[in-house]
């Protein structure tokens, strides 16, 4: 086996892990969309229907992240993470050059191609970071998938703020800013954003570093909503919206101090796997264990060659092994084992995942799309306001949604698709809500279709992953995640969009005032999210038996270890 350096004290994932909550505030980029939409409309005279398709090029270009799911397959994120810097750049400056008006009469075809591009860049940053740490932390699968999620459901925050505070509610400067301040910021990150060698086993220290890592994110959460309330129910001077601002810059950085701690308080305990610490690592090279600062170290996952049988493998090996190539099965796999997308595809399991994903998150995207309009429809006033909410209870969503099914998993086996079930069917109630057209609901409408939203995503993603392996786990992902642009063209460009262009028509204009311009659309939405309900309860019942295998006694157990 090649030489493997590994560093006395530390774990090398966790300065990735830092970096890359950096990069997903980056990757929050398209959920401004419903910030610069109401200028595209005026500006460029758009109708309703024609802004509505605009937010579906969002969509797709948002959840279109097949190609970035191969190409991290076959080469280091940092290429991956360039990719997404130059379509940030290309796409966003050319609606910027659009909404400034230094270049007039675009067609509306090159916005809804460049708009594509633009937000595809948060698929290739977002694809880059999640791949990659979930293959560094491999036994803590959804608690990852819920940060990282949790992180880009809380950028539309960190976006709005920025908005009100420093960019003084300027379309044209935000645009400004995502064409060339998230491609610097991603720029910065990629080195850090590397396959490093996890542990092999769980430890305390690695559930510590979580929660304060939750606990942050938490912090920065509420102090987001809280510091918007205010400056949107009262007025206050540049200084203090700008000390706001400087405050959630350092609440950001907060996961930073988890490797920065490791650095300076080292712990006694070596990584590498099931060998007694004073052994060496590597059988046959006659080399011991070398030592150095977490932060000034190199890490490789490519270390991994070939097992021999008879050999003491523990679970981390065998999932980093068969993510390498290096162990090859030699039979179709089973629910739990490594998939590559043709066996995937023709799997009950895996459609039913996506029926499920699809009707929660096209429906809930839908009302994104639309929340401006929604908001002036039923007189609620500011959106900025009324955004923030939900992004932070979308990152509610997300976080809660990795906490609480990695919970249940480790203390009675149950499938993590039980909460996207129940999830739908809260959202039932919101889509009700919503319905009743009274502005007094609106907001806790909102609140709760935002927590139900994010569990969504924070859901699809581990069962993805444990259903079918980590192997190809970014192409089946981000497949998976095709269901929310064909649910923003359907429900929300074609249902939504139709319906409420014909509703103005009958008012007289080209805006539509009152509770019946999206009425039928929830009501719709709401039949979908019973569908879905049912779907996701169908799917739960058939994959329990997986579950049970795989988290038997509490703890990550992979299915392969008994085929080699």
């Amino acid at each position: 086996m090649p030489k493997l350096v590994l560093k006395e004290g530390s774990r090398p994932p966790w300065v990735g892990l830092a970096a890359a909550v950096w990069v997903q505030f980056a990757a929050g980029n398209s959920s401004n969309f419903p910030l610069f939409s109401p200028s595209l409309k005026s500006v460029l005279g758009f109708t309703q229907q024609q802004i509505t398709i605009l937010g579906v090029a969002n969509d797709i270009g948002e959840s279109v992240g097949i190609l970035p799911g191969i190409v991290c397959n076959k080469l280091p994120p940092w290429i991956v993470l360039s990719v997404g810097a130059v379509a940030c750049f290309l796409g966003y400056g050319v609606l910027w050059l659009a909404v400034t008006q230094t270049v007039q009469n675009l067609p509306y075809w090159l916005l809804w191609i460049t708009l594509v591009i633009g937000a595809n860049s948060s698929a290739w940053f977002g694809t880059a970071v999640l791949v990659t740490n979930m293959r560094n932390f491999p036994l803590s699968r959804g608690t990852v998938a819920g940060l990282l999620k949790g992180y880009v459901g809380l950028s539309a925050a960190v976006y709005t703020e920025v908005y009100g505070m420093i960019l003084d509610h300027s379309s044209s400067a935000l645009l400004l800013f995502l064409t060339v301040g998230v491609p610097i910021i991603s720029l910065c990150m990629m080195y850090f954003v590397r396959p490093c060698t996890p542990a092999s086993g769980e430890d305390s220290s690695e559930h510590i570093h979580f929660l304060f890592a939750q606990g942050a994110s938490m912090f920065l959460g509420i102090y987001l909503l809280t510091t918007t309330i205010i400056a949107g129910t009262i007025s206050v001077s540049k200084i203090i919206r700008y000390t706001f601002v400087a405050i959630m810059v350092i609440l950001m950085m907060a996961p930073l101090a988890i490797p920065i701690k490791m650095t300076l308080c080292p712990s006694h305990k070596k990584l590498g796997g099931p060998m007694d610490s004073s052994e060496e690592l590597n059988s046959g090279t006659g080399e011991s264990t070398q030592t150095e600062p977490l932060l000034e170290q190199s890490c490789s996952a490519s270390y991994l060659g070939s097992f021999q049988e008879g050999e003491d493998i523990s679970d981390v090996d065998i999932l980093l092994a068969v993510g390498e190539g290096a162990v090859k099965q030699k039979r179709k796999p089973h629910r739990g084992e490594d998939f590559n997308f043709r066996q995937v595809i023709v799997k009950a399991d895996f459609w039913l995942l996506w029926l499920v994903y699809f009707l929660g998150v096209g429906s809930g995207v839908t009302v994104l799309n639309n929340l401006a309009q929604i908001v002036y429809a039923q007189g609620g006033g500011d959106t900025t306001m009324l955004l923030s909410l939900f992004a932070f209870c979308n990152f509610i969503g997300r976080l809660g949604g990795g906490v609480v099914s990695e919970y249940f998993i480790r203390l009675k086996t149950i499938p993590r698709t039980i909460w996207m079930t129940f999830a739908q069917m809260a959202m039932i109630i919101s889509f009700l809500l919503y319905a009743s057209g009274h502005s007094g609901t609106l907001h806790v409408a909102t609140g709760l279709l935002g927590i139900c939203f994010g569990v969504q995503f924070a859901i699809m993603i581990p069962t993805a992953s444990e259903l079918f392996g980590l192997k190809h786990f970014g192409v089946i992902f981000n497949f998976i995640q095709l269901g929310n642009p064909i649910g923003a063209l359907l429900f929300s460009g074609i249902l939504a969009g139709y319906i409420y262009d014909a509703e103005a028509s009958k008012q007289g204009g080209s805006t539509c005032v009152g509770a019946s311009c999206f009425r039928f659309t929830f009501l719709v939405l709401a039949g979908l999210c019973g569908l879905g309900s049912l779907l996701g309860l169908i799917l739960t019942i058939r994959i329990r038996p997986v579950y049970q295998m795989l988290y038997a006694g509490g703890s990550f157990r992979s299915p392969q270890r008994s085929d080699h």
